[in-house]
């Protein structure tokens, strides 16, 4: 085992489940959010054992996925914007929560983590399919064009599943404030997959070939 590797994944871990819990809690003012359990229940367990299953099977995966530094300013804007969205959605679900503004049933908080979980495995299956992703925008030595499985539907599986996630998030949290906000992910994730797929067609051969054959990117028959 590469234990550094692995003290990174830790660390990482570790960090996101205490930020989440923080910006999540705190605002609520209350331990007693039961919507904000469930969230890091089926947000960190997954992610846990997702975790160990790389570390041992496809470290070089893992190490890909913990690398968040972007080199591309474009892509600098997309990181920050997205962080200011999760940002606001987790506080103001917290908020809804503590002062009781707009209260989803419980039923919908249930649904949500449900579709969450689907949506886990279909990342999962993505993960599987393609060992060149990246939490960054490059093309990779000896990278090849993926057109199997979820790849054959649409070009952008990976985003088609975190649009599902990030959208069930804030549902999950009972916060239709939250949902409302968490819709900014569309225009972020259209502006980060545009620049994507200029890097892919430039450095990736058969990429412009692989767009012509999947007309879609992230939903199909819509997007």
């Amino acid at each position: 085992m590469d234990k550094k590797l692995f003290s990174q994944a830790i660390v990482k871990f570790v960090s996101g489940l205490l930020l989440v819990g923080v910006l999540v809690f705190l605002p609520a003012g209350t331990f007693s959010f039961w919507q904000g359990w469930l969230l890091l229940g089926i947000l960190f367990v997954p992610m846990f054992a997702a975790g160990l299953i790389m570390m041992k099977k496809s470290p070089d995966l893992l190490r890909k996925r913990l690398n968040v530094k972007e080199e591309q300013s474009e892509q600098k804007t997309v990181i920050l914007l997205s962080g200011i969205m999760f940002l606001a959605a987790f506080i103001f679900a917290g908020l809804n929560f503590r002062f009781g503004w707009i209260r989803l049933p419980a039923w919908v908080s249930v649904a949500a983590a449900v579709f969450f979980l689907i949506a886990y495995m279909l990342y999962a299956e993505v993960l599987r399919e393609n060992a060149y992703l990246s939490r960054t925008i490059e093309v990779q030595e000896n990278q090849k064009v993926v057109d199997t499985g979820l790849y054959g539907v649409v070009r952008h599986p990976m985003y088609m599943t975190t649009l599902i996630l990030f959208l069930a998030m804030p549902l999950v949290l009972g916060s239709l404030i939250s949902f409302v906000i968490t819709l900014a992910y569309i225009p972020i994730i259209a502006k980060r997959i545009r620049n994507e797929e200029e890097v892919l067609e430039d450095g990736l051969e058969g990429y412009k070939e692989y767009k012509k054959r999947v007309r879609y990117k992230v939903i199909p028959f819509i997007w």
